[in-house]
Order: structure tokens, then sequence, then C-alpha cells
């Protein structure tokens, strides 16, 4: 029986979906004017986990991703590279497309764009107005009365009162109250305009969410999910939107996943440790390795990326397809009780850190059974882990393959280093040169210089000087 946190109410909850048998499904996806970062991958991997797990439970899924393609961000960045905004967002489209493709990530049944339901934005924005929620200001705007929507807050908890003490009106604001939201922006000069009864001008971001999901899921669904950076305002924005424009509860279960961390810190470029999926990529053999590390933490929770997570990651996702080599494939059988309780870990608020677990018992099995020549249990077992990892998004390749990238990437990284210390030719390292060495990793981390602390580790272990990170910062080491 699934149960899932559900951020509206605070509490796990048993999941009942409006029709049974089926699940719609929205989430909140990227603004298209760069390349997507991290904490956009755990988004979509999070949200893809969820997907498989609710097909493989026998659910007929429809899933929603949007994109925005129209954003003050969109307009600043196209007018900065001297391109049009449709060329912009299309290149990023597509990098986004690919970088799904490269994580695993399958596409929704449908994405839509926030430029092809202009209509339906202007629709409901002019619902509000009719129904007294919104109201058109002197410079052009349409606003959202957020005092109008007495339920305000329920979704993050916030109280308009301490809201409001907190917030200010510019000079040139026309808002009403501090804590109204724009729902139709009037057209400036150069920027891309549809008509509307109040001029030409250009969807509010809050908006666009609300109208495509009531226009494709209607104005009750099961599940809304997205990062836990847009449960206020965005989310909070939208149930305030749907709820008055439509006179409905508008969704029954809210879903936010955690944020990135770098080393402990928030990810920002700000600080220099802003990755883009492209970049982390590079680093890693093959992309199941991200898959693998962002699935060992709960969804909820923040996740700490560090210079050492993905090598953590990848030496045990090596383990896994180890044990699947030379193992032949065959149909699953008769499922062990590691699927009863993978099942059971998933259908507990998709608890993935104890479902990869299950994974891992499963591959010690196999072990034992091919040390003792029993290949047909061997089978067996292996048939069951490539079912499970699939549930998950993991084990999706042929054993040989995946072994074959560590090799390829080893001797990649040792041709580009271009210095004497990746040659592949080992080196004599004294305990003084390991110290030396364990010292510039910690100044590179400690710069946020992670391609250099890899490279020194890699350097380490390439002649046999194991790396052992303890709390605090301190670092143990080892030969052989």
């Amino acid at each position: 029986m699934l149960q899932i946190q559900n951020s509206l109410t605070g509490r796990k909850e048993v999941f009942k979906p409006l029709e049974p048998g089926k699940v719609r499904m929205y989430v909140c996806g990227i603004t298209v004017y760069d390349y997507c970062h991290l904490g956009h991958a755990r988004m979509l991997i999070v949200f893809d986990v969820v997907r498989r797990h609710l097909e493989a439970s026998g659910y007929d899924v429809t899933f929603i991703r949007n994109i925005t393609d129209i954003d003050d961000k969109i307009i600043r960045r196209a007018l900065a590279n001297g391109e049009p905004m449709q060329a912009l967002t299309e290149r990023f489209i597509k990098a986004y497309q690919e970088d799904c493709a490269a994580l695993g990530v399958r596409l929704g049944d449908r994405e839509p764009r926030a430029t092809e339901f202009v209509a339906q934005i202007v629709a409901m924005v002019q619902t509000l107005v009719d129904k007294g929620y919104a109201y058109a200001a002197s410079n052009g705007d349409v606003y959202y009365a957020v005092a109008k929507f007495e339920p305000y807050g329920r979704l993050s908890g916030k109280r308009l009162a301490d809201l409001r003490a907190g917030a200010r009106i510019e000079v040139d604001e026309a808002k009403r109250d501090p804590l109204d939201f724009v729902l139709w922006k009037a057209a400036k000069p150069g920027e891309p305009a549809w008509e509307s009864p109040w001029g030409p001008g250009r969807p509010g971001w809050h908006i666009e969410c609300s109208a495509m999901s009531v226009d494709l899921l209607g104005p009750h669904f099961d599940i809304h999910g997205g990062g836990m950076d847009l449960k206020f305002p965005h989310h909070e924005n939208e149930i305030a939107q749907t709820c008055a424009a439509c006179d409905s509860p508008f969704v029954n279960v809210w879903m936010h996943n955690g944020f990135v961390r770098v080393d402990d810190e928030k990810m920002s470029k700000s600080l220099g440790n802003f990755f883009t999926v492209r970049e982390v990529l590079e680093w890693v053999r093959d992309p199941e390795v991200v898959r693998y590390f962002m699935v060992n933490s709960q969804y909820r929770g923040p996740i700490n990326y560090t210079p050492d997570s993905l090598t953590q990651a990848d030496a045990a996702l090596e383990r896994l397809y180890t044990s699947l080599r030379g193992v032949p494939v065959t149909a699953l059988q008769a499922p062990t009780k590691a699927t009863e309780r993978f099942v059971a870990a998933m259908d507990d608020d998709f608890n993935t850190p104890i479902a990869v677990s299950e994974l891992q018992s499963l591959a010690r099995e196999v072990n034992t059974a091919k040390a003792a020549g029993d290949l047909d249990r061997a089978a067996g077992l292996a048939a069951e882990m490539r079912v499970l990892g699939a549930r998950i998004g993991l084990l999706g390749l042929e054993p040989e393959v995946f072994l074959r990238k560590q090799a390829a990437k080893q001797a990649s990284d040792a041709g580009t280093a271009g210095s004497a210390e990746t040659a592949s030719a080992p080196l004599s390292l004294t305990d003084a040169d390991i110290e030396r060495l364990i010292d510039e990793r910690a100044a590179a981390r400690k710069a946020k210089d992670f391609k250099e602390s890899d490279r020194i580790r890699d350097l380490l272990a390439s002649n046999g000087v194991q790396l052992e990170d303890q709390p605090g910062g301190r670092t143990l080491w080892r030969r052989g």
C-alpha cells in the first residue's frame, strides 16, 4: 500500500487516486535559458523514479512536465546574446532533452510550453478578474489579490501577517498589497507580447502552470511535484489561482524534493560551486553513476555532493555490475523476499536508499551462487536485480559495457592530464610525497577546485594509495 508524504498536510498518507488504476501527475519543469544543473537533475530523476514505481505498481500514469519558455531571465539572456528569444529557448530545450536522455529520464507524456498556452492563460486571468480575485493596475499589469484568498499560506505554513510585515512595495509599483503577484505583464518596448483584454503583454510565471495543468489534467488531479524551492511562492500561488478560478481542490498530493548542496554549502554560481549536468557527466564513466548517487538518498531531504561522492557511487554501482558479470541472462522466475522488501521500501514514500540496499544484498547473493558454481540460482537472482533496478532506473547496461567504460575513462584521464604525475607509469611515492599530495588535495577542495581534487585522488589511487575521508576534514590513507 503506497504512502506518500503530502506537503500540503505535512503527513504521510495512503495514496488513493481520484480514478481507480489511473494517476494524473504534473511536475514543474525548467526555465530554458541555460543548461540544466545538478538541482534540475535531482528533480528530473526523483520524479522519473516516482513515475516508474507507479507504473510498475500497475497504475496508468499520465505524466506532464512543463517548460517555461517565456520569462524575464530568458528575455535578458536573449538580449545579451543578441539572438531571437525562440532561438535561445529552442537550443536549451534540445539540450534539456539530451540531458534527460543521458540520465535515463523519460520525457513527459506532454511537455507543454508556456507560449503554446497563452490563450488558456488569458482566459484564466480573465476568470480571476471577473471573480474579484485579480485586478488590472494602473501600470497595465494584472495582479492577483492575495488577501481575497483566505487559505493562502496553507501549503508553506506561512501567515499573511508575517509575510506582509517583511514585504515592501517599490515606489513605481501599482500593487494594492505588497503580497499581490503578477498574472499578466504589460509589454515593454522590444519584448515579445501577445494581445489580451488588458493590452499587449505576456504571462506571469505562476499562472503558466495553473493554466497548463488544468487544461491537460483537469481542475482536480492526483499529484503535483517540484523542487523544495518552488513550495513558496510558486506552488502557493498556483493553489490560490487554480482554486479561485476553478472552485476545485486542485491537487490531492503535493510532493517536493530536497535541495542539492555542495560540500555542505548551497549550490550557487556566486560561490563557484555551481555544476551543470554536462560538466558532471564528464567526470563519470556513465550517467548511471549520477543516478545512483541521487537515488541513494531519500528524495525529501537535502543531498550533499562532494568531490568524492561520485567516486563512491561509481564503486557501489561497479559492485552491482560485477556481480552480474558472466551470469546468463534469463527471465524473472520466482522473486525472493528481496522483491517484497524492495517494493515495501518504495511504497514507503519512495524510500530509494532501502531499495538500493536490497539490490546490494541481491548482488552478494549472486556472488555467493557464482562462487558455488550454481549458475541457475545466480541467473535467477540476477534477473531479479535487473527487474528491480529498472524500477529506479539502474542496471540498464550490459555488465561488460559498464565495466569497460571505467578502463576507457581512466585511459582518457591519463591521456588528457598532460603531466608526468598522470602518466601510465607508476610513481615511487614516499610517505612525505603522499602527505604533500593529500594536503594539496585538501587545499583544492577548500578552493572548490574539484577537478584538481579528483585528479590528485586518482593519481594516488593509481599508485596504490587508498584515501578515507573522515568527519571534520581529516583524511586517512593506506597503501595497497
